[in-house]
């Protein structure tokens, strides 16, 4: 049995369509004062999954998750398999400042001991999360979903990461559609001076290539081609939050001579008007995941789910 938390509900109906499983409603309401009331309706298996994304608003997202387990461990439930496309308050892992909470170690705690016997997640922000379970834990990649919208939408895309830490992630698309990638890469000139350049664009080696013909096969199968003019870059990130990251890349990605520029996300939290600034910077087009709702949620995940479920 499939059940949708109330921030996933369309797609944990799509997982179960993609399973051909039975999909169990539940009843959710909020009380006056706040609470949260949950109840399941229907007969309770032996087995069941959960999906329930725990962004905005997280404590009421994760109240809820942890009222579902709870729940169905109560009603007879043996094994609950937890799917959390959007892990909330995964970005603090560590203490960055003296007497912080490790918000994402405190949340694992909670969600394990309300009774989850395996995580499924979406590009957690931090692999390291996983670390903070003792129940096992999945850490999927949205990227071939991602690829497979970008093929349909452009010709021949360089993949752009906005800064190094999102280079794996165009490195990954890249692999798929055969393309090249590169990253933004930040350069300290002083001690108050940064300026962000186009890093090195990385491709398989193509003997055939006029641009590598002074490669031999043996060296590294990079090559130092810092333009973009004139070719459809596709700025790739797993969380766009604010935007200010995007905006500074599309930038320079104009600046450069790119013929357009589109962007893609794993995770749109897209907060304080960050869809108008990244169009308002020149942006072609805006593409999430529905591992969040959001009105740029057009990627579905819900097959790459279905795949880690089977």
């Amino acid at each position: 049995m499939i059940i949708g938390g109330s921030a996933s509900q369309k797609l944990a109906a799509n997982v179960a369509e993609e399973l051909e499983d039975c999909l169990c409603s539940i009843e959710t309401k909020k009380f006056p004062d706040g609470e949260r009331y949950i109840r399941i309706k229907g007969k309770i298996d032996k087995e069941a999954v959960i999906v329930q994304s725990t962004g905005y608003p997280q404590d009421e997202n994760l109240i809820e998750l942890l009222f579902l387990i709870q729940n169905l461990k109560d009603l007879g439930c043996e094994k609950i398999k937890v799917v959390i496309p959007y892990f909330g308050y995964g970005r603090q892992e560590k203490r960055f400042k003296e007497g912080e909470a490790i918000s994402a170690k405190i949340v694992a705690n909670l969600i394990e001991k309300s009774g989850a016997d395996e995580i499924l997640s979406i590009n957690l922000h931090e692999d390291s999360v996983r670390e903070f379970f003792t129940i096992p834990t999945k850490n999927i990649s949205a990227m071939g979903a991602i690829a497979e919208y970008i093929d349909n939408i452009t010709e021949e895309p360089i993949i752009i990461a906005p800064d190094k830490g999102a280079l794996s992630f165009a490195e990954e698309i890249a692999k798929i559609l055969d393309c090249r990638c590169t990253y933004m890469n930040k350069v300290r000139l002083g001690p108050d001076k940064v300026e962000t350049k186009i890093a090195d664009i990385r491709c398989d080696f193509d003997p055939d290539d006029p641009e590598l013909k002074d490669l031999k096969k043996n060296e590294e199968k990079k090559v130092d081609i810092q333009s973009v003019e004139g070719k459809e870059a596709v700025i790739i990130d797993d969380i766009i939050a604010t935007g200010g990251t995007i905006v500074n890349a599309i930038g320079i990605l104009k600046e450069h001579g790119a013929k357009s520029v589109n962007v893609c996300c794993v995770h749109p939290l897209l907060v304080n008007d960050a869809i108008l600034k990244i169009y308002a910077a020149g942006a072609k087009s805006i593409a999430g995941t529905n591992s969040l709702k959001s009105e740029v949620s057009c990627i579905s995940i819900a097959k790459v789910i279905a795949d880690a479920l089977k």
